[in-house]
């Protein structure tokens, strides 16, 4: 169900990757100033014409009145500049999304496309699973199995559909699936080999991330025993915290969690929400075990709520950092300019700090890790010893505002038409360290076997870290040699599926 989280013209700020952003419910009518009701070709203007018009304007012109009054507002898209003048009405763009990929074709760096991140949210239940941590059966939409797959390769070659995790509270995770389980077959059906994006990679996308009922799945068990459970896609309560724990490495306390999205830890009415509740117990649990070493693993996590990477960052820097700049913000010169009247921050800052003592913490990364966790990261470098390990992270410095978009008709019943998410402006840290549009390389290489369980000192991610905690150095082992030597080890087949996860930061600042 999509939320009205603010009445028309409230700014509510939110982002995508380092963002802040604005939140307004744009409002146009189907007949615009300007306008006379009709296209260029004589029809009547459509709900789609409405879309691509105020899409356009907020991006291009204005977001005061709707998109509709240039003479009270700025252009909102970081890139604004570089594009030419378009007719969103033009016949050329059959829906909003192709008047999008037009649009954001145009912002280049060294030859090479800039905006990878913009879209459209036709459901908004973006919002919702982000800002209130619920997935929903929203309109449009299904509900979700809750969990996460990959393909994945032995030692010879041969590929294997196997679970990388899946929610606690989920359809999948009440049901007791595990990460490392493998997916022997679907509906009965056991012709789902990886083919690369073929007939059977789609099927299996289909089946786990766009499920329209119940849902057969056999499972192979890290025992080798099998189960078939029937998994029915609901609505559940995100926990963004898949496993936790504290070890002992040369006497040394280490803390570990591992983070797959960032659900706020404020809701609509400001109040904690679930996940902050989550995170208070963890981070209290880490204090009273005294860690001095913490590891946060963040291999699958694609982003979300910025409010939640402040959180982290708060509960993780030393106490030398409270009051001092946590990352800085970069607009469009129009917005910049006019900070003062659109009430957009410059910078935010630590305002307390968790009180854990820390050598160093270690950032467990992957591909797939962007835009809210390349943030948390980056803001710690300046204030403590932070090390990557894993591959490098998906590259995402920028954020965006997001905007309702409604149009109505001659009663004045509103038409929800999408949730607009398009890049305003980019981050950096204290340090002014940021750009990093081809990602962050991390300080060790590690490989993800994706059937060895959490927290297992067999997962070659951990197994490096504490290396490092002993020794002062990362331990070295070639993947040839791991999968010669054991022969169940799985490897990450990297973007064989494609989940639709939302890849972005949003901040719900008010």
């Amino acid at each position: 169900m999509r939320k009205h989280f603010l009445s028309a013209g409230m700014p509510m700020i939110i982002m995508s990757l380092l963002c802040s952003s604005v939140f307004f419910s744009c409002k146009k009518d189907k007949t615009s100033p300007g306008d006379d009701n009709s296209g260029n070709n004589g029809t009547a203007r459509t709900d789609e014409d409405s879309l691509k018009y105020l899409m356009y304007r907020i991006m291009q012109v204005t977001y005061a009145d709707g998109g509709r009054n240039a003479a009270k507002g700025l252009p909102t898209y970081y890139w604004y500049s570089q594009l030419p003048s378009i007719d969103p009405f033009s016949t050329s763009y059959a829906k909003a999304e192709d008047l999008l990929s037009t649009m954001i074709s145009y912002p280049k760096l060294n030859g090479n496309n800039l905006d990878r991140y913009s879209f459209l949210d036709r459901t908004g239940s973006l919002a919702n699973k982000l800002q209130n941590g619920v997935i929903e059966k929203a309109a449009g939409t299904n509900g979700s199995l809750g969990m996460e797959v990959t393909y994945a390769l032995d030692q010879n070659d041969a590929s294997h559909l196997m679970v990388l995790y899946a929610d606690k509270n989920s359809p999948a995770g009440v049901q007791g699936v595990q990460r490392g389980w493998e997916i022997t077959a679907i509906n009965g059906d056991d012709n789902i080999a990886y083919d690369n994006g073929g007939a059977n990679t789609t099927k299996v996308t289909n089946a786990v991330y766009n499920p329209t009922g119940a849902t057969s799945f056999t499972f192979k068990k890290a025992n080798s025993t099998t189960a078939t459970l029937t998994l029915t896609p609901s609505s559940y309560n995100v926990n963004p915290v898949l496993f936790d724990t504290v070890y002992t490495v040369s006497g040394k306390q280490v803390g570990y969690f591992v983070f797959y999205t960032y659900s706020s830890v404020t809701n609509t009415s400001g109040a904690a929400t679930p996940t902050k509740q989550v995170l208070d117990q963890l981070f209290a649990k880490f204090k009273s075990a005294n860690i001095s070493n913490l590891i946060v693993d963040l291999r699958y996590n694609t982003g979300g709520a910025v409010s939640t990477a402040q959180y982290l960052d708060s509960a993780i820097a030393p106490s030398s950092a409270q009051n001092k700049v946590m990352y800085n913000y970069t607009y469009n010169d129009k917005l910049t300019q006019n900070l003062a009247a659109t009430g957009l921050p410059a910078s935010i800052k630590f305002s307390a700090t968790g009180g854990l003592s820390l050598e160093k913490v270690f950032f467990i990364t992957a591909g797939q890790t962007a835009s809210a966790s390349e943030l948390t990261l980056n803001n710690l470098k300046p204030y403590m010893t932070v090390k990557l390990v894993g591959d490098t992270t998906y590259g995402k410095p920028v954020g965006f505002f997001s905007y309702t978009i409604s149009d109505y008709d001659s009663t004045g019943k509103e038409n929800y038409l999408a949730d607009l998410y398009a890049i305003n402006f980019e981050t950096k840290n204290a340090s002014n360290q940021g750009g990093y549009y081809s990602g962050i390389a991390p300080d060790q290489a590690a490989t993800d076997y994706v059937n060895i369980p959490w927290g297992s000192t067999g997962d070659d991610h951990l197994s490096k870290i504490f290396s490092y905690i002993s020794t002062g150095r990362f331990r070295q082992a070639s993947t040839e040699l791991r999968m010669t030597a054991d022969p169940s080890l799985r490897k990450n087949i990297k973007r064989s599926i494609t989940s639709g996860q939302f890849n972005g930061m949003v901040d719900f600042r008010k």
